[in-house]
């Protein structure tokens, strides 16, 4: 039975391969020019034994413009999407009437502030490995984590190689199947599966050779033979395969209750599985680019080290440039130079720099680049020229960023929790909570959601400078009763990401305007007390007697 599984998975390893050899050589090439450090990777040359640890990868980068746009995306995306100094997220029910209540809002915040905290844990490297899966998202349009139980308790991440990585879709266009095709060395393969687990080849090269390498597939998919109930691995819904090539042989079987490699994708074309990235849009421009500055350094080496023409008359021989060399046989007896430089059209230079500026500029823009430049080239603004801007950088931003919260973000936070909660981490849950299944959502706090929401504050601030304009004009400030401050406020802070624990609460403003009115009237008080004074002494004067 087992034989007859592992076979399976080798022949739907081999039609997923195949119907992916277009994108091998697409990615191998967006590689060599951008991503230099998976060079090699897409073409079968990658491998621990293989490759020459440590050779040039930069043969065909001429020009580094595309590579540090690259870098940028990452980062432009990372902290659009997931800052690390901020809470980009909080869990939230499905159902608005436990929403409002207080126990059940404190177990969504309490479990929020564990997944956190965990997740940016020393050991588990989620900051490293999630800009590592941002940079395989920018270059080759698909980006993928593991996300697995740290030793010990707590969470691992762990960015997997596209490289390695084969994916098919089920009748929804979701990833429900992955498989890793993997190398491992004959003692690697004894230390992760035991020795038991595998199959003769391998064991007969652990005593002649420890270092040779053997591949290995692992197979993620949904399970066919789930059985409801069962506690082991047979009644998790996802099945998880580890297959040895060399003999057909699995080599280990287990599961998974949620999708354990969360996959963002960057755009899809239609009847694609995998994305396609930034790097894919521009490869005509970042291929031009590096020709030209290839030409370039041609034309400017030539120019400073030029071409020698020199008359033969058979008396010139070897010629030294060397700095103080005499040239015996240069001149001839008028004095006239027998050796010139060839004129090399050294006046086309400049129109090299704007052709290169007309491809930099493509590249830069899709990579997010010029964007983010906006603020820096234009500091001299207003608060709502600044919000305007980021109200724009919303609406570009949005539906690309979009996708990452629900393709990836998504089943990232269902995992953490899942393992959170089988370790006995997250606390005990409410019981109107349970009564209602658990049912939840993520409500994203990143700046790409704030700034999708500047429409409401860009909206309101304009609404209010019209109205102020009203007021001054008329002397009336009656328009301006329209405006209902104690909501707006709370929320514009909100939205511009203002820690909230920096505003007073609605108790704490309404206690200093008691105050404030309290004082008000004491003063008012204070003012007429003079006049009250004189006056009563008058109608006391008025009243006293006559004699």
């Amino acid at each position: 039975m087992e034989r007859d599984v592992a076979a399976e998975v080798i022949r739907r390893q081999e039609q997923m391969a195949a119907g992916r050899v277009n994108f091998d050589s697409h990615w191998e090439e967006i590689a060599e020019r951008v991503l230099p450090r998976q060079k090699g990777a897409f073409n079968g040359r990658f491998s621990t034994t293989n490759s020459q640890q440590g050779e040039k990868q930069t043969e065909k980068m001429y020009d580094a413009t595309a590579a540090i746009a690259l870098d940028r995306f990452a980062s432009v995306m990372d902290s659009m999407l997931t800052p690390q100094n901020s809470k980009w997220h909080r869990l939230r029910a499905d159902d608005d009437a436990l929403n409002r209540d207080a126990e059940v809002l404190r177990w969504f915040d309490e479990a929020t502030n564990l997944l956190f905290k965990y997740r940016y844990a020393p050991k588990a490297g989620f900051a490293t490995q999630n800009h590592e899966r941002l940079m395989s998202l920018g270059a080759f349009g698909t980006g993928s984590v593991f996300v697995d139980r740290l030793e010990g308790g707590g969470l691992r991440y762990r960015c997997i190689s596209l490289a390695e990585l084969y994916f098919a879709e089920n009748h929804q266009g979701i990833i429900d199947t992955a498989h890793r095709r993997f190398n491992l060395t004959a003692r690697q393969a004894v230390q992760m599966f035991g020795a038991d687990k595998l199959p003769e080849p391998i064991l007969k090269a652990l005593e002649k050779n420890p270092e040779q390498e053997f591949e290995f597939i692992h197979c993620i998919k949904p399970r066919d033979d789930l059985v409801y109930g069962r506690k082991d691995y047979r009644g998790m819904p996802w099945a998880s395969i580890y297959v040895s090539v060399t003999g057909k042989q699995v080599v280990r079987e287990g599961g998974y209750r949620t999708w354990p490699l969360p996959t963002g994708r960057y755009v899809q074309a239609p009847g694609e599985v995998y994305g396609r990235s930034p790097a894919m849009m521009v490869l005509p421009n970042i291929k031009v680019l590096n020709e030209q500055k290839k030409t370039m350094l041609k034309v400017g080496h030539r120019a400073v080290d030029p071409v020698l023409l020199a008359y033969d008359d058979g008396v010139l021989d070897a010629f030294s440039l060397r700095p103080g060399a005499i040239n015996f046989g240069g001149l001839d007896a008028q004095g006239r130079k027998l050796v010139q430089p060839l004129d090399m059209a050294t006046s086309a230079l400049p129109a090299f720099d704007k052709l290169m500026d007309a491809e930099r500029a493509p590249i830069n823009d899709v990579f997010l680049v010029t964007l983010f430049q906006i603020l820096v080239e234009t500091p001299q603004m207003t608060a709502t020229e600044v919000l305007e801007r980021a109200r724009e950088k919303g609406v570009l931003l949005g539906p690309s960023m979009s996708r990452q919260q629900s393709e990836y973000l998504g089943p990232l936070i269902e995992r953490e929790l899942d393992i959170l909660a089988a370790d006995g981490i997250l606390p005990p849950m409410p019981a109107m909570l349970r009564e209602a299944e658990g049912e939840y959502s993520i409500v994203y706090e990143s700046p790409l959601a704030r700034t999708m929401r500047y429409e409401e504050l860009t909206g309101f601030n304009r609404l209010l400078e019209q109205a102020a304009t009203y007021a001054n004009a008329t002397t009336d400030p009656r328009i301006l009763d329209w405006f209902n401050f104690d909501e707006a406020i709370p929320a514009a802070a909100e939205i511009q990401g203002v820690p909230m624990r920096w505003i007073n609460s609605m108790s704490e403003v309404e206690r200093i305007r008691a105050g404030r009115q309290q004082q008000e009237q004491v003063a008012q008080m204070t003012a007429a007390a003079p006049g009250a004074a004189a006056l009563i002494k008058a109608v006391n004067a008025g009243q006293r007697p006559s004699r």
